[in-house]
């Protein structure tokens, strides 16, 4: 049996709580076998070493003067959008959109997918995320990405049927429905699958009923953007008479299984809806407010037992996938929202970035305890910004970064040590990715 050990360091265990504590990690089964002492995690491993890779050291991560947190998990965004990071800026939502965005993405390639995608990745494991969901395009490319770089994901093909005749619909439709079904599982099996239309908005109620009709005969679940503005509020209120969660429930895309993206505009009605459908809602903090979106009721939405996970959104509207910046976004903001400033406390935004993502997902991790999934990140603490340590709940949800990470672990394999990426090679990632960024750029301003 072959073992990873974490050594050295504190270690944040399920409830908030810190303790001095070393982990023996299962590199076969990618699962934690033991959280404690040297003493008991000698123990616990038999004092397996692994001759074929070294002997011991070559087994061991330093934690030193560090922090070890469950792998981050980015609930929601759209990952090769780190293409279009500074493309454009400083506009509303639905111009943003149509004037900038959608033109764009017409022009993209499923190489430009796979190269953005390769980013995205890269930008993640740097900044301790390990799992992550996403709803673009070319989701094949993805996930072959995914696979690369040693992620976790949950993936999905976004539907958009408005402004399409019925065939095209129709196809956007199926697309999704084979992306859930065929890439469900790959990566050996740390790649899941959802139905995603976009939102109650851009997909037709005709298609979007019989996509969510399909989807749970397949047995995936439903992820779209939800209230995210007035205007996708309003439309719905003057034509149907009723609240979009109202709606979504009508079609049976409210489910235990399912979790929408955003939940600004949600009125409380629609938060004891979700709450007792057990649907999640993922809060995207900075992209909400560079859009000015508004301000999502994260403490209601908590309150009413709604589990609430953070996401980057895209990097055209955040601009970076950094989740320590959406943890320290949700708490300011959520107290900004209630006018309490006990209203998000700094363990509940993180318990947001970790087990709550993890559940909103239906994907393992988000815990350091045995049994769970070897899905972590080691975070130094012996920096300028991060002393002294009164607090390192604190530290993680109000003063570190992302290049505060020192290890990612994902499934147990070591994804970036002492700051190395070890699955991708970063220097060519991002050669290619400023590459097809500038090619697109051209593409679009000739198109």
């Amino acid at each position: 049996m072959t073992h990873l050990r974490v050594t050295g360091g504190r270690v944040l265990r399920p409830g908030g709580r810190v303790e001095r504590a070393d982990v023996a990690v299962d590199r076969h089964e990618g699962t934690i076998r033991a959280v404690g002492s040297p003493d008991e995690v000698d123990e616990a491993v038999g004092g397996d070493v692994d001759e074929s890779v070294g002997g011991a050291a070559a087994e061991t991560l330093d934690a030193a003067g560090g922090i070890v947190i469950p792998g981050l998990v980015n609930a929601h965004t759209h990952v090769a959008m780190t293409l279009l990071r500074g493309y454009a800026d400083d506009k509303p939502l639905d111009p943003w959109l149509r004037e900038d965005i959608w033109p764009a993405e017409a022009e993209l390639t499923p190489a430009d997918v796979e190269a953005g995608a390769e980013l995205g990745a890269l930008e993640m494991i740097r900044s301790g995320t390990t799992a992550f969901a996403d709803m673009y395009f070319a989701m094949d490319r993805v996930a072959d990405v995914v696979d690369r770089a040693g992620l976790r994901a949950r993936l999905g093909h976004g539907v958009v049927t408005v402004g399409k005749d019925e065939a095209d619909a129709r196809a956007d439709v199926e697309e999704s429905l084979a992306v859930a079904r065929e890439l469900d599982g790959a990566a050996d099996g740390r790649i899941r699958t959802a139905f995603m239309p976009h939102s109650l908005t851009t997909v037709e109620e005709e298609y979007l009923r019989e996509g969510v009709a399909e989807a749970r005969e397949a047995g995936v679940p439903i992820h779209l953007h939800a209230n995210e503005t007035t205007d996708e509020v309003d439309p719905i209120v003057d034509e149907r008479g009723e609240r979009p969660i109202a709606y979504a429930a009508e079609v049976d895309a409210l489910g235990p299984d399912d979790f929408f993206a955003h939940g600004v505009h949600v009125d409380d009605s629609e938060i004891d809806r979700l709450g007792d459908a057990g649907t999640a809602v993922v809060h995207c903090p900075a992209s909400n407010m560079k859009l000015a979106s508004g301000m999502a009721p994260v403490r209601r939405l908590r309150e009413a037992g709604v589990t609430v996970a953070l996401g980057t959104d895209g990097a055209a509207s955040n601009n970076d996938l950094d989740v320590f910046d959406e943890m320290r976004d949700a708490a300011m903001l959520g107290k900004l929202a209630a006018d309490d400033a006990s209203a998000v406390p700094a363990a509940a935004a993180v318990e947001m970035a970790t087990r709550a993502g993890a559940d909103a997902l239906g994907l393992p991790g988000g815990r350091i305890e045995a049994g769970a999934a070897a899905d972590l990140a080691v975070v130094d603490l012996d920096a300028p910004h991060l002393t002294p340590v009164h607090d390192p709940v604190s530290h993680l949800a109000y003063a570190a970064r992302g290049s505060d990470v020192r290890h990612t672990v994902c499934d147990g394999e070591v994804l970036m040590r002492d700051r190395e990426v070890l699955t991708l090679d970063a220097e060519s990632v991002q050669e290619r990715a400023a590459a097809a960024a500038s090619d697109l750029v051209d593409r679009v301003g000739s198109a």
